[in-house]
C-alpha cells in the first residue's frame, strides 16, 4: 500500500483511551498514518477524556466513539489493542496487519467516586501523558511488530 499505514486503536468502549491514541496519533504524526478508532462496543466520548486532551493542546471533541462495524470495510495495516478486554475480544483482521497491544489504565474506572472534579481529572492526565509518550515511540514500535 502507497501513502500513509492505515491504523486502528482499538478499546472497550472507544470513550477514553483508543480516542485519546487517535488524537495524539493525528497530533504527532500527521500524513504518515490514516488513524482510525473504534471500540468493541460504542460508550459516546467521555468528556474528560476530551478535557484532558485539549489540556494538552490536542483537540478530539470531534471524534466520535464507534464500533468496528461502523468502520465498514477498511482494511488496517496496523492494529493497537490499548486494554485487555480489547485485546482478549480482537477479531482476526485479514491480510498482513500488525498487532500491537499496550495496555492503560481505565480513567473512568479510576475518576469513579472522587467528588472533587480536578481529582477526578488526574487519571485522565496520567493516562493521557501515557498514551502520548506511547504514540511518540509508535514508529519504533511498529518496524519491530510481526
Amino acid at each position: 500500500m502507497s501513502g500513509p499505514l492505515r491504523l486502528l486503536f482499538l478499546c472497550t468502549g472507544n470513550s477514553c483511551r483508543s480516542q485519546m491514541a487517535e488524537g495524539w496519533a493525528r497530533h504527532l504524526w500527521p500524513g504518515r498514518y490514516e488513524v482510525h478508532s473504534a471500540g468493541i462496543e460504542a460508550h459516546g466520548l467521555n468528556s474528560l477524556a476530551v478535557r484532558a486532551m485539549r489540556e494538552a493542546g490536542v483537540d478530539i471533541s470531534g471524534q466520535r466513539s464507534k464500533t468496528l462495524a461502523d468502520l465498514g470495510d477498511l482494511s488496517f495495516d496496523a492494529v493497537v489493542t490499548v486494554c485487555g478486554h480489547a485485546d482478549e475480544r480482537c477479531p482476526v483482521f485479514p491480510g498482513a496487519v500488525r498487532r500491537l497491544h499496550v495496555g492503560f489504565d481505565d480513567p473512568p474506572r479510576l475518576a469513579a467516586g472522587h467528588a472533587d472534579p480536578e481529582k477526578a481529572l488526574e487519571p485522565y492526565r496520567r493516562v493521557r501523558d501515557e498514551i502520548r509518550a506511547f504514540v511518540e515511540d509508535l514508529p519504533r514500535r511498529l518496524e519491530t511488530a510481526g
